[in-house]
């Protein structure tokens, strides 16, 4: 079996093995595949595994050999499954790989527009500390999160965790789900009333037709002028140009992104120059041990798609 991993660098950068893979049959890793090359590279691959690489119709139509998509990650939006199902070709996925890893990295961010834990290390390395003549001064106030509101966009297993981390912090939790029933901490409520009411808004929904765009200038306009925007899923699911124009206008406090909506992000995207606007690149996902799951799990796919017992197909 011919086995072709076309973007594993940031899988992989050779901190992590690719070995167990062996015991299918050949295995080739790039690196990083430009859009130029994919075709030539993946066109003797019965099995491709990908994170970010785009396959259409297009793309499948030149790749007859192919039988196997393995999606190295839980999003399945870089992939025409209904072109790949009239191919016959399997795709898998890998949900919940880095449930804890997300989380944390949401609690990263809300601790930073809370805590200015940047700003302050900053300062004291400018010797403003050694200059001061108080023994304790802040540079921007800071939010105790006890007590606070937070609203969740979504209820699946990330949005489960960071309610379970919010309610160890005091906190009291609003949930907009359009799938669960029941909640173990907080309460459901509806779009409205979570933008209205929620000191901290942190978005944990996949991207669909029915997302992209969903936090525009409406609700974004319901928010309280204190409260925090946070976005650990897809870039997508705000509309950038308003999301901006709100901070620009300081409407509300601040905003702090894990993803984009292009990545790596135009030179003119405006969060990039928004005011009081945190971003890191698309690293909540990122740590070793998420990055070994992810890998175990793409393992263990491939296997029960070759023993005729699928595991997470899509």
């Amino acid at each position: 079996m011919n086995i072709v991993i076309l973007d594993g660098h940031t899988l992989n950068p050779n901190d992590l093995s690719w070995e167990p893979f062996k015991t299918f049959g050949h295995v080739t890793v790039y690196d990083r595949t430009p859009t130029e090359e994919l075709i030539e590279r993946s066109k003797d691959a019965e099995v491709l595994l990908i994170n970010k690489i785009k396959l259409g119709k297009a793309e499948l139509d030149q790749l007859p050999n192919l039988k196997y998509i393995g999606l190295c990650a839980t999003g399945t939006d870089n992939v025409d499954l209904a072109e790949a199902k009239k191919r016959n070709i399997a795709v898998t996925n890998i949900p919940a790989y880095g449930t804890p890893s997300v989380a944390q990295h949401t609690f990263a961010l809300l601790l930073e527009l809370t805590n200015r834990v940047g700003i302050h290390n900053k300062s004291v390395q400018e010797l403003e500390w050694v200059r001061s003549k108080d023994f304790s001064y802040f540079k921007k106030p800071l939010v105790e999160l006890h007590e606070k509101t937070i609203g969740l966009i979504g209820y699946g297993a990330i949005g489960k965790e960071v309610a379970k981390i919010a309610a160890a912090f005091g906190m009291n939790i609003l949930i907009y789900s359009r799938h669960a029933n029941s909640v173990e901490y907080g309460r459901l409520v509806d779009l409205q009333e979570l933008f209205k009411t929620s000191d901290i808004v942190s978005i944990h929904t996949s991207l669909t037709t029915d997302t992209k765009g969903l936090v525009n200038k409406e609700l974004l306009d319901k928010m309280k002028r204190s409260a925090f925007l946070i976005n650990t899923s897809r870039g997508a699911i705000i509309n950038e140009a308003d999301l901006a124009d709100c901070l620009n206008k300081e409407r509300i406090a601040g905003a702090a992104l894990d993803v984009l909506s292009v990545e790596p992000p135009l030179a003119d995207n405006p969060m990039l120059s928004a005011k009081n606007c945190i971003i890191t690149p698309h690293i909540s996902w990122i740590s070793k041990e998420a990055r070994q799951r992810l890998i175990d799990i793409a393992y263990n796919n491939l296997k029960g798609y070759l023993n005729q017992k699928p595991i997470n197909q899509v």
